[in-house]
């Protein structure tokens, strides 16, 4: 190359003239195409083919996975309540709306209670003035047992003393439990929350009058969530509970999460055949909701050897899911593949991709055979 400094070959151990001959020539022809005014046709393959792309491969693998199936199902709550009242009376306060998130044991809502206050106090009166008379009957009791031991009172004014104490100690315990009655409903009269959840529905308002068993809100709790699906007959005796699970969201693009089948119900729906499976996720952050549309993978069948590779070794060129593997001849080949289970980073696919080939993962979207 003339006077041009581009080349310099360096030979530390030339243990072979043809190795070093070699180098040498790479290198003349990189410094012509470097220094040619017609570099971008020199670029090109020889062939006539587009110019080579600097990429990284790694080798496809064969690895033992289990068929998966993937069905469609929709996010439910596994706690979820109607809360209502214990409790007839008008509504006073709520405490509550539609989207707060509550902590176990807050107040909901409260009863008006003047009227049980009433009858609290007249109930405490009343169980002092019995317990008064009852005290009164005791001594009398006492004296008559005296008087009966010593032949001086008769047996039916002992039995007249004793029904007369039985009488006042019974009253005295009526009046107890009503009064503990009437407290347990004044503490019923404020609806506190029975777990930790979100209010997603008011039932009643301020001023209304409430009687026993009436919806006062509707709760649901979203720490744990499951997913309800229908799965085909024809994988019911595949499925296991615990079996792990790949969750995914319409309505949350590029959120994957995983769970285990809680529940396999074994009554098929007689027109579809199909038995409704539970697969429990988990949602700290919140941003899963309840009756979101997900899509469930879930193993089925016995374990068998496939071909895998990166999932970044599998681009997309128009409808096609395509791998390019790199030949002997240094150039690449164009794979059109269908994709299975993933396997972490790794995914199945079907096609003319083998265990061991080298498949392309970066650099393969300017790619072309």
């Amino acid at each position: 190359a003339r006077e041009s400094p581009l080349i310099t070959i360096f030979t530390t151990h030339p243990r072979s003239a043809r190795t070093t001959y070699r180098a040498a020539r790479a290198l003349a022809v990189v410094a012509l195409v470097l220094l040619s005014p017609a570099r971008e046709s020199l670029a090109q393959d020889p062939s006539g083919g587009p110019p080579a792309s600097p990429v990284r491969y790694t080798e496809a693998r064969e690895a033992p996975v289990r068929r998966v199936i993937q069905l469609s199902g929709s996010v439910e709550s596994r706690i979820s309540s109607l809360v209502a009242t214990e409790v007839q009376g008008l509504g006073e306060e709520l405490a509550a709306r539609e989207g707060d998130v509550v902590r176990l044991g807050q107040r909901l809502a409260r009863l008006r209670t003047t009227s049980l206050e009433l009858r609290l106090r007249a109930s405490e009166a009343e169980h002092k003035e019995a317990r008064s008379r009852h005290r009164q009957a005791e001594r009398n009791l006492a004296r008559m047992q005296e008087l009966f031991d010593s032949k001086i009172a008769s047996r039916s004014q002992y039995d007249d003393a004793q029904s007369e104490h039985d009488a006042w100690e019974g009253k005295v315990e009526r009046l107890a439990a009503e009064i503990d009655r009437i407290r347990h409903d004044l503490e019923r009269s404020t609806i506190v929350a029975t777990f930790a959840g979100t209010v997603v529905a008011k039932r009643t308002d301020v001023g209304e009058w409430l009687a026993i068993g009436a919806p006062v809100l509707e709760m649901v709790s979203l720490h744990e969530l499951e997913v309800r699906i229908e799965v085909p007959e024809r994988h019911f005796s595949s499925l296991n509970p615990g079996a792990t699970a790949t969750v995914t969201f319409d309505a949350l693009p590029g959120l994957s999460v995983s769970g285990r089948v809680s529940a396999i119900i074994p009554r098929a729906d007689p027109q579809a055949r199909t038995f409704p499976v539970k697969v429990r996720i988990g949602n700290r952050d919140g941003r899963i909701g309840v009756g979101m549309l997900a899509q469930v993978s879930l193993p089925a069948g016995e374990s068998y050897r496939a071909t895998v590779v990166p999932k970044d070794a599998v681009i997309r060129q128009g409808t096609e899911q395509v791998v390019f593997t790199i030949n002997g001849s240094g150039a690449v080949d164009r794979a059109a593949v269908t994709t299975g289970a993933g396997l972490g980073e790794w995914i199945v696919v079907e096609g003319p991709v083998r265990p061991g080939q080298k498949v392309v993962t970066r650099g393969n979207e300017r790619l072309q055979p």
